[in-house]
């Protein structure tokens, strides 16, 4: 019998991709575009695979990992986000998924993110050789701070503003901005 994966995302084409490529491994693969979609698959079926995107159309994908946890407690879930930040990454596990990953993430990627989070090791981001290893940048770590600190006020941009003392605007500014690599 073929493993069954669940592909919560709302990108239509990288959802479809993604299921296409997985079948082509002999994975059952299932695409839901929203979290109640994605929950109402995992009550019906057993998955022993999960990928949950973080940017949802209407809502986040870190609110619907501790319910696909707690609905399957035997399944590997993985994050994926192309917005990676320290706070989310953080966030992710502790609700318990078992990898974080960024996009653009290819099957083979995804298929070994999930299989180092089933020998017990998350791999959020390759490790740079300390030689490589160079310090964020102002821009990152004033994108991560914010990150932080918009998790903390569970994603509400007035409420956060506020904390940073900065103006809603620049604030919804900055957050629509794509945040620096390094």
């Amino acid at each position: 019998m073929s493993a069954a994966f669940l592909i919560l995302d709302d990108n239509d084409v990288f959802a479809g991709t993604l299921a296409r490529s997985l079948a082509r491994r002999g994975f059952r693969a299932t695409v839901a575009h929203t979290g109640e979609e994605a929950l109402e698959a995992a009550r019906r079926e057993r998955f022993d695979y999960a990928t949950i995107d973080l940017q949802l159309e209407k809502d986040s994908g870190l609110q619907w990992v501790a319910p696909l946890r707690q609905a399957l407690p035997q399944a590997r879930l993985l994050v994926l986000t192309g917005y990676a930040s320290i706070a989310t990454t953080v966030q992710a596990i502790k609700s318990g998924a078992d990898n974080y990953l960024a996009k653009p993430a290819n099957v083979d990627s995804i298929l070994s993110a999930l299989s180092h989070a089933a020998e017990g090791e998350a791999v959020a981001e390759p490790v740079l050789p300390v030689e490589e290893a160079s310090p964020l940048s102002l821009e990152r770590l004033e994108w991560e701070h914010i990150q932080r600190v918009l998790a903390e006020h569970e994603g509400n941009i007035s409420s956060t503003a506020r904390a940073l003392n900065m103006h809603r605007r620049t604030l919804q500014r900055k957050l629509a901005k794509r945040p620096v690599a390094r």
